[in-house]
């Protein structure tokens, strides 16, 4: 067999290895909230006693599993396009290693957001403003939370890291660092894009329950549209301004 067709080989069973991992870990993420779903109404937030350093864990937990579920998919094109980079490179004597510590640097990212996830949540708990499935109670922070969310849309700043994450080529070419080392920062990297995207997005969880697998699966389908649309600017644009609108009816309504 050609050596170039043996590559392409071992692309294409290193891509079917990639797709399935990530599907895994999806899954089981997916599995885990389908689980705990049902038993959070009654234990989520018992008479607004003070937490424990066990409850801070268990939620802790919670949004680090969501994050994987709902950002994973996301990230996809862009871990699939490292790995066959990798296979390719001088280095690819351990493709895997490499893969899989470009997927931990990019979900140790999102694991660090879940950690001020749940400090956002303790915080909004002690100043009762959150349902017992964790939905806000004031039509007026739910409404910040819809307009700020509409507003960010369109910023410079959220169009900047939206692009990097749009063009996956680009963003692994001006990145590009050999060996595991290197694959954990260009991860650690892309998270970083990523959340400069989507963190905005994540407090809209709030708005329509942290809990509320449906809301959940809405807004990580959102993620991943527009990140894979080539020129979204006007899918940011209507749904800036229809979060917007939203935003002030709720407080109008209120």
């Amino acid at each position: 067999m050609p050596v170039t067709d043996a590559i392409e080989a071992l692309t294409r069973r290193d891509r079917l290895l990639v797709v399935a991992g990530l599907a895994a870990i999806t899954g089981l993420a997916w599995l885990y909230l389908l689980n705990l779903a049902p038993g959070m109404q009654g234990t989520a937030m018992p008479a607004l006693k003070p937490w424990s350093t066990v409850d801070f864990a268990l939620m802790f937990v919670m949004w680090a599993v969501m994050m994987i579920a709902m950002m994973t998919p996301s990230a996809a094109p862009m871990i699939l396009l490292h790995a066959a980079i990798i296979r390719k490179r001088p280095e690819a004597d351990r493709p895997a290693a490499a893969t899989a510590a470009f997927t931990a640097g990019y979900l140790a990212v999102w694991t660090g957001f879940s950690v001020l996830a749940t400090l956002l949540q303790w915080g909004l708990e002690q100043a009762t403003l959150l349902s017992p499935m964790m939905v806000a109670t004031s039509p007026y922070l739910g409404g910040a939370l819809l307009i700020a969310a509409g507003a960010y849309q369109v910023t410079p700043l959220k169009q900047a890291c939206l692009q990097h994450c749009r063009s996956p080529v680009q963003f692994l070419t001006s990145h590009w660092r050999p060996g595991t080392g290197g694959a954990v920062r260009i991860g650690l990297e892309h998270g970083l894009y990523c959340l400069g995207c989507c963190w905005v997005l994540m407090a809209l969880l709030f708005v329509g329950g942290v809990m509320n697998l449906l809301w959940i699966a809405a807004i990580a389908i959102f993620v991943l549209t527009e990140k894979i649309l080539p020129h979204g600017s006007l899918l940011d644009r209507s749904t800036g301004a229809l979060l917007v609108l939203s935003g002030l009816w709720l407080i109008v309504q209120g």
